[in-house]
């Protein structure tokens, strides 16, 4: 890859979250303080979500050519959201204290969004290139993993560097280093060892290779990840199942050892980062959750739903679920998600009894839409919108349930 693409892909992930930031930094300009909760906060929560998804794509890239099992790449998709919780924590922590000017004043927003674009860039730019890189360079090395311990103790696994002027000296003393794979050293100093590793292990035959002396290669490995904050890169991706290690640039040396049970911390020191890492934890799961439960209401909705039809007030055809509507309204983001998701299962009912709103053109031009038409329905203890869409020949489709319509935004 060259400079210049690279380049160009940093410029792609930093637009990517742009908004994302801008929605953040408006929701952080209104806090006195920075906490572990705020994580929670939908604004903080979708840039997370934001985060981990550009990691996720590093784990799609990086397994591409050995796919590992379904619940691998699960595993290296959550721990994304980890380290993406961590990460966002450390930019709101970093931004907050511009908020006040040197007179001890609020900034405007405007002057606030500013004055922080710096720590954007920082964050967003420089250190995601390198993360990327590290993520997908992980989440290859764990499906080779996956791959080797299938194969059990039928091979050698040996240590190969890229081979050329630009391997850094430390990793250059790894090269060919050739144990079974059940060795403590896989353990510690599988790669990738640091950031822009580009070194991997190979399976060879025992009868070609000759073991290397245990002791002299973890001796390399401690010598290869030496320096500060170096340590932090000892783990395998594959064992772990995660992208980055537990101890890494946004967390402390204890993550790596930390026991849990639970949310249960066998010893809590005193670090606001445990506290952190609690909610993510308890976020991580909440999603999990719901992506159980919408995985649930599709199921029930392919076989109750799709290809029924309602006629809905003031819309002269009837109206028809597709499998399409019914994940666009799955997938869209909303304050009281669940009652919205489950709302499904009654939608033809509270499309019934709902109130027809208003219609609005396609903005975005698709050749097959006409118009869209919007129904106020009750979701939860609020009110939401059922959006239908009328194509071009006629048809209409239930498409998705919103929390506001444009005209209805509060200024």
């Amino acid at each position: 890859m060259t400079l210049a693409s690279e380049e160009e892909e940093t410029f792609v992930f930093f637009k990517k979250l742009q908004a994302g930031w801008k929605q953040m930094m408006e929701f952080l300009h209104k806090q006195d303080d920075v906490t572990a909760k705020m994580l929670k906060d939908p604004e903080v929560e979708q840039f997370i979500t934001k985060t981990a998804a550009v990691f996720n794509d590093a784990v799609d890239f990086g397994i591409r050519e050995v796919p590992p099992a379904d619940i691998t790449t699960q595993r290296l998709k959550e721990s994304n959201y980890v380290f993406s919780g961590f990460k966002v924590f450390h930019e709101l922590k970093e931004t907050f204290p511009s908020l006040i000017d040197g007179n001890g004043n609020r900034k405007p927003f405007e002057q606030f969004l500013s004055d922080v674009q710096t720590v954007h860039k920082k964050y967003n730019s420089q250190y995601l290139r390198a993360e990327y890189n590290f993520a997908v360079n992980s989440s290859l090395m764990a499906a080779k993993w996956e791959q080797f311990q299938k194969d059990g103790d039928r091979y050698y696994l040996q240590y190969r560097t890229a081979g050329d002027e630009r391997v850094r000296i430390s990793h250059q003393i790894l090269e060919d280093i050739t144990l079974p794979v059940n060795s403590p050293f896989w353990d510690k100093y599988f790669p990738p060892n640091g950031w822009g590793c580009r070194c991997t292990v190979v399976q060879v035959r025992k009868s070609k290779y000759p073991a290397s002396d245990v002791k002299q290669a973890m001796n390399a490995g401690s010598s290869a990840t030496a320096g500060k904050h170096q340590e932090m890169f000892m783990f395998n991706a594959g064992k772990q199942m995660a992208a980055f290690p537990a101890y890494n640039p946004y967390t402390i040396k204890k993550c790596a050892t930390c026991s849990k049970s639970g949310f249960k911390l066998a010893k809590i020191p005193d670090n606001e980062l445990c506290a952190v890492c609690k909610v993510i934890l308890e976020m991580k799961q909440a999603k999990e959750n719901l992506k159980l439960q919408r995985a649930e209401v599709k199921a029930w909705a392919k076989d109750n739903l799709v290809g029924k039809t309602v006629l809905v007030e003031k819309i002269s055809n009837p109206v028809e679920f597709t499998m399409t509507g019914i994940k666009e309204a799955l997938n869209q983001p909303h304050k009281q998600v669940r009652s919205k998701n489950e709302s499904l299962k009654d939608i033809i009912n509270l499309l019934k009894k709902g109130t027809y709103v208003k219609e609005d053109f396609d903005e975005k031009d698709n050749p097959m839409i006409l118009k869209y038409h919007y129904v106020k329905i009750a979701v939860g203890k609020e009110d939401s919108y059922a959006v239908i869409r009328e194509l071009k020949d006629g048809r209409l489709q239930f498409y998705s349930i919103v929390e506001k319509i444009k005209e209805l935004r509060k200024t």
